[in-house]
């Protein structure tokens, strides 16, 4: 299949609900899809614009300072040392990433893409854009000869859940009695929020107590969007098996995929910044504080969503009602129809909005 085979975006079902929402006197409290709402840390801005003179090409794999900055930031944030510049690699976002993995990898039809069974559309986009088979699957013993990737996702978009080192050993070894790669997306792994995730870093999928030291056949990606709100500047990259990077770069070279150069020093810049990146973090903890027992109160059950910038929402009718029910309130989520088959009846929640739009969505679900 091609891009024109596939369906139609589904956001756009969303824009009715939209337009109740927006109808509400106090306005609309988007919490729908999760785009930062917060500036960007001005130490960032400044690499940004210091870096505006780019007149010549940047590389596809990305400079040697940026390369090792992700190196050291996996070691001192993710608990991976011992990693070189040729285990890593910057995307131009990490949705790009996701969606053309299959193809840079070559597969095609009679391939099998496993990917969580509560997941981000663009796990399933990419199998289909090449013809291969999506599989939606949490339990590695379940994962079918022919399965050529898998993806894991933890935390969780939509449903926040972590996946443990325990896990993580069991998907590793699953993936390579099947010959797979398993890429695991990890880009909200500071946002933790409860037991033990709270106090505990959450694990990667290149922690030494999952691999064992051996990253052959595994890649983590990860993003700056949320962490350092950094959506707009397309920064995200990957680490992991040195071979399969190399593949990858070769792939990445002839399709000029390649990460602009002020979006690099912008990188090193935030890669290097631990205090901005706690300091967004108190944000949306302070705003689940106030949106999370709102919920529960107005009737809603929370699962999961231990960790990352989602609440995951049920009252146990079909999410459309749901949806349309919040919308009625002036608030504006998505339906877990988005995120497969099996949780028609959950909503998704952000908690990208202000402190005044989420203390307004809380202020109404209690008057509801």
């Amino acid at each position: 299949m091609g891009v024109a085979d596939l369906a139609d975006y589904p956001w756009d079902a969303v824009a009715p609900y939209a337009a109740r929402a927006g109808a509400h006197p106090d306005g609309i409290v988007d919490l729908s899809i999760g785009s930062p709402v917060d500036p960007t840390p001005p130490l960032i801005a400044r690499a940004l614009a210091a870096a505006t003179d780019a007149h010549a090409y940047p590389q596809t794999v990305g400079t040697p300072a940026l390369r090792e900055a992700i190196v050291d930031w996996y070691a001192r944030r993710r608990g991976v040392p011992g990693l070189t510049p040729d285990h890593v690699l910057p995307s131009i976002g990490s949705k790009e990433l996701v969606a053309l993995l299959p193809l840079l990898m070559d597969l095609g039809p009679g391939d099998t893409v496993v990917h969580p069974r509560a997941a981000y559309p663009t796990y399933e986009v990419g199998a289909r854009l090449v013809g291969a088979t999506p599989l939606a699957s949490d339990e590695p013993a379940d994962w079918p000869e022919g399965t050529r990737l898998v993806w894991l996702n933890s935390p969780g978009n939509p449903d926040g859940r972590v996946l443990d080192a325990a896990f993580l050993r069991t998907a590793v070894a699953r993936a390579r009695e099947l010959g797979a790669v398993l890429a695991s997306d990890e880009c909200y792994a500071e946002l933790g929020w409860e037991a033990p995730w709270d106090r505990d870093p959450i694990p990667s999928v290149l922690d030494l107590r999952v691999t064992g030291g051996d990253a052959t056949g595994i890649l983590s990606v990860y993003s700056l969007s949320k962490q350092s709100n950094l959506a707009g500047y397309r920064a995200a990259f990957l680490a992991g098996d040195p071979a399969l990077v190399a593949r990858l770069v070769t792939a990445r070279k002839h399709l000029g995929l390649m990460l602009p150069a002020p979006v690099q020093s912008a990188m090193i810049a935030a890669l290097g910044d631990d205090e901005h990146v706690e300091a967004q973090k108190e944000r949306y903890r302070a705003r689940r504080a106030t949106l999370k027992p709102a919920l529960e109160a107005a009737g809603f059950r929370v699962d999961h969503s231990e960790a990352g910038l989602y609440l995951w929402a049920t009252e146990g009718r079909d999410a459309w009602e749901s949806v349309g029910r919040l919308a009625d309130l002036g608030i504006l989520s998505g339906p877990g129809h988005f995120y497969g088959a099996h949780f028609p009846q959950h909503v998704r929640l952000s908690l990208t909005a202000t402190d005044e739009r989420i203390a307004a969505a809380a202020a109404r679900l209690g008057g509801a």
